[in-house]
C-alpha cells in the first residue's frame, strides 16, 4: 500500500515522525478515542486522508484505487468522520512543535526569524450546516452560492512552511484573529503583513512579546515626513497626522510617536484595552517602485524596528517585497493542491481537511528544502509542482530528487487576463428549484 510517511523518512526530519503509526495511535489515546480492530483503523484512515490531499484533493471514490485497498468510498468517509477533530489537531500541533525547532535558525533576516501573515478564502459544498457556520457572499441569493470560509495563515518566510491556519466565517477581519497567532512568537521574531494588519494595538501587542512588526501603512493613516510638523493633539484634524514627530532618519524615513486611539477594537475587551500603553515609538518610511508596469508606485511602511543603522531602509523594503511570496504559497495550496474547494460537508470535516492540507503542504516543502540544499539554490526558485509529482510517485528507495528550477525573472510583467475562454453558460443567479419549474412550464407549453 502507498505510504507517504515511509517515503519522507529518508529525509531524517524529526517532525515527520509525528505522522508515523505510533504517533497517530498516541494522539488517539490522548483524547480517549477507542476503536474496533477493523481495516479502516485510525492509522490507515489518516494515511488515506494524506494520500487524498497529496493527489490534488481527489474524489473519495478514487482513494481506494490509489491505495490498492478493498473498501468503498462510503466506508472511507465514515472512518474520517469517526476520528475526532482533536486527533488531527494534536498531530498538527506536534508536527509544528518539531518543525518550529528545526526552523529556529533557518533562513534568518539580519538575525531575526521572519513570519508572513495574510488571509485568504476557500469554498466548500452547499450544505445547511456549512452555510450557517461560514456564510456566503452577500451579493448572492439563497441557493445560488456556496459557503466560503476565511483563513488566516502564518508562514515561515525563509522556507515557505505553513505554521498555522485559522478558519473563520467569511465576514471575519484579519485583525480579529491575528492575536491567536501571537502565542507561537518568540522575542526577536519579525512579522510581515499587509495594511490590514497595521494598527496601533497590533504593534503594541507584538512589542509586549518582544517581537517586531513590518506592515504597510493603512490607507487611512496620515503620514507627513516634514520635520517638526504639526500633529493633532486633542482630536483628529483633517489632513493632520495624529503621530508626534521625533527624529528624522532619512529623506523618507522618520521616527514618530503613535498615540493610543480613544476607540478600542471590537475584538478586544475593555479590560485588555485598558492595559495597553498610551504611546509607542514607530518608524515610518517610504520607498518608491521605479519599475514600469507596476500598479503601486510607492509604499509606506510602519515598523517597530527603529534602529536605522542595523535595519537600513533598503533592507526593510527588500523584506516587505518578499511578503508577496505568501501569495504564491496560497496559489500552491489552493490551485496546485486543490484547497480552493474542499469536499467535506460538515464543519468538523472541513476543519479536518484544512489540517491535512497543512500537513501535506509541509511535506512537499520538506522535499523542496532538502533539494534546495543539495542544488544550492533558494527554495523559492524550486518548482512546487515538480516536488509534488515526485512525492506522489516516489518509493521508499527512490533517490533524492533533482527538482526543476524556475528562472529568476525580476520585474516580470504579465497581464491579469486569461487567454482560454470559459464555457458560455449563464451564472446561477436564481435558485435552482425555481429554474427547474420554469423549464417544466416551457416543456408543457411546447
Amino acid at each position: 500500500m502507498y505510504n507517504v510517511t515511509e517515503i519522507v523518512r529518508q529525509f531524517k526530519s524529526k517532525w515527520t515522525s509525528q505522522l508515523e503509526e505510533d504517533a497517530i495511535l498516541a494522539a488517539c489515546q490522548r483524547h480517549d478515542y477507542t476503536w474496533r480492530e477493523r481495516v479502516l483503523g485510525p492509522v490507515l484512515t489518516v494515511r488515506l486522508f494524506l494520500l487524498q490531499i497529496l493527489c490534488g484533493n481527489t474524489a473519495c471514490a478514487h482513494v481506494p484505487h490509489l491505495a490498492h485497498v478493498d473498501l468503498t468510498a462510503s466506508a472511507y468517509c465514515q472512518a474520517r468522520a469517526r476520528l475526532p477533530l482533536a486527533v488531527f489537531r494534536t498531530l498538527l500541533d506536534r508536527t509544528l512543535d518539531k518543525l518550529n525547532r528545526e526552523l529556529h535558525d533557518a533562513a534568518r533576516w539580519l538575525g531575526h526569524r521572519v513570519f508572513l501573515i495574510d488571509g485568504t478564502s476557500f469554498s466548500m459544498p452547499d450544505t445547511p450546516e456549512l452555510q450557517k457556520h461560514f456564510g456566503q457572499h452577500g451579493q448572492q441569493m439563497a441557493g445560488c452560492g456556496f459557503p466560503i470560509a476565511h483563513v488566516l495563515a502564518r508562514m515561515h518566510a525563509g522556507t515557505g512552511m505553513v505554521l498555522e491556519m485559522l478558519a473563520s466565517p467569511l465576514r471575519t477581519h484579519d485583525m480579529s484573529r491575528v492575536v491567536d497567532l501571537h502565542p507561537a512568537l518568540e522575542a526577536g521574531d519579525a512579522v510581515v503583513g499587509d495594511r490590514g494588519l497595521c494598527s496601533y494595538v497590533h504593534l503594541v501587542l507584538l512589542s509586549l512579546r518582544g517581537a517586531f512588526g513590518v506592515f504597510r501603512m493603512h490607507q487611512r493613516q496620515i503620514v507627513d515626513f516634514r520635520p517638526h510638523r504639526r500633529h493633532a493633539r486633542a482630536r483628529r484634524r483633517k489632513g493632520v497626522p495624529t503621530s508626534r514627530w521625533i527624529k528624522r532618519l532619512g529623506r523618507w524615513d522618520q521616527l514618530v510617536e503613535w498615540v493610543k486611539p480613544k476607540t478600542r477594537p471590537m475584538w478586544m475587551s475593555a479590560e485588555q484595552y485598558a492595559t495597553i500603553p498610551e504611546r509607542l515609538l514607530v518608524r515610518e518610511l517610504r520607498y518608491h517602485i521605479g519599475r514600469r508596469g507596476y500598479r503601486v508606485r510607492r509604499v509606506t511602511l510602519a515598523t517597530t524596528l527603529i534602529d536605522s543603522v542595523r535595519y537600513p531602509a533598503e533592507e526593510l523594503s527588500r523584506l516587505y517585497g518578499g511578503r508577496w511570496q505568501i501569495e504564491t504559497n496560497f496559489a500552491h495550496l489552493k490551485t496546485t493542491l486543490g484547497m480552493d474547494v474542499l469536499r467535506c460537508q460538515t464543519v468538523d470535516g472541513v476543519l479536518k481537511e484544512l489540517i491535512v492540507f497543512a500537513l501535506v503542504y509541509n511535506l512537499v516543502r520538506l522535499v523542496m528544502c532538502d533539494a534546495a540544499q543539495r542544488q544550492r539554490v533558494s527554495v523559492h526558485r524550486l518548482s512546487f509542482i515538480d516536488a509534488l509529482r515526485w512525492l506522489i510517485h516516489a518509493t521508499p528507495h527512490s533517490p533524492p530528487p533533482r527538482l526543476a528550477i524556475n528562472p529568476d525573472r525580476p520585474g516580470r510583467l504579465e497581464p491579469r487576463a486569461r487567454k482560454r475562454r470559459p464555457k458560455e453558460y449563464d451564472l446561477l443567479s436564481t435558485p435552482r428549484s425555481i429554474l427547474r419549474k420554469r423549464l417544466l412550464r416551457q416543456r408543457v407549453k411546447n
